[in-house]
């Protein structure tokens, strides 16, 4: 089966409407996340759910624009289970109606998860638009969801990695080597960290301490003792 970049799902209007939903383009996902961040402060489901409507009305802007103009178009349409389903495709936000949470517990437990404000969002899109397939910054973000972005993000560093390589394989140097060993010294260099100094290399038991031996499950100090005969 071919590979996805993102997954699509087919909802219902209440007149049997059908429409297609899939992850947000970028123009309208920062409308539909800076809506999203206002969860945080409400007190009660009614108020949850009012936001939640209203980021249902956001996405609807890309997904069918004849109900988005208002609340109560949406509220006259689709049903909290589709709203809740629509909330998981557009921005990744999962309500359960049968959880023991309240909504707005919910609702709070998914905005303290979605790191969208952590996002360097005009890096990435940057680096993309060198590309020089958009007009302007407004035209790719209409243009691509964040999958999108990630995917053509990722192809892109791959391509100029290999044409890095190729260069450099001209003149006699191996880059993966090199990248093997860059990240064998950061590995020998937490050792000596861990062990205070101690360990030679990652390979010495003496770096397994504190946080690094919890991270494997044992270590010294974690029922493996030693005699420092330094």
């Amino acid at each position: 089966m071919a590979t996805k970049i993102y997954s699509t799902k087919n909802i219902y209007l209440f007149d049997g409407t059908e429409i297609e939903i899939s992850p947000l383009k970028i123009k309208y996902l920062r409308q539909f996340m800076d809506t999203f961040s206002l969860i945080k402060n409400v007190e009660n489901d009614d108020e949850s759910i009012m936001i939640l409507v209203e980021c249902a009305r956001i996405a609807m802007k890309q997904y069918y624009p004849k109900i988005s103009k208002s609340a109560n178009e949406i509220e006259e349409n689709i049903d909290m289970p589709t709203i809740n389903e629509i909330l998981e495709f557009a921005g990744g936000i999962k309500i359960n109606e049968d959880a023991q949470e309240t909504v707005a517990e919910q609702a709070k437990q998914n905005e303290s998860k979605n790191s969208w404000e952590d996002i360097d969002l005009a890096k990435l899109e940057s680096e993309v638009f060198t590309l020089g397939v958009w007009k302007n910054y407004d035209d790719l973000e209409s243009s691509l969801s964040m999958p999108e972005l990630m995917a053509i993000l990722a192809s892109k560093r791959e391509l100029d990695y290999e044409e890095k390589k190729f260069f450099a394989a001209i003149q006699g140097v191996d880059l993966d080597k090199n990248e093997e060993r860059g990240q064998k010294e950061w590995e020998d260099l937490k050792a000596r960290v861990f062990s205070g100094g101690k360990a030679k290399d990652s390979n010495d038991v003496l770096s397994l301490q504190g946080q690094n031996a919890q991270r494997y499950g044992f270590g010294i100090g974690m029922g493996l003792d030693y005699e420092d005969l330094t």
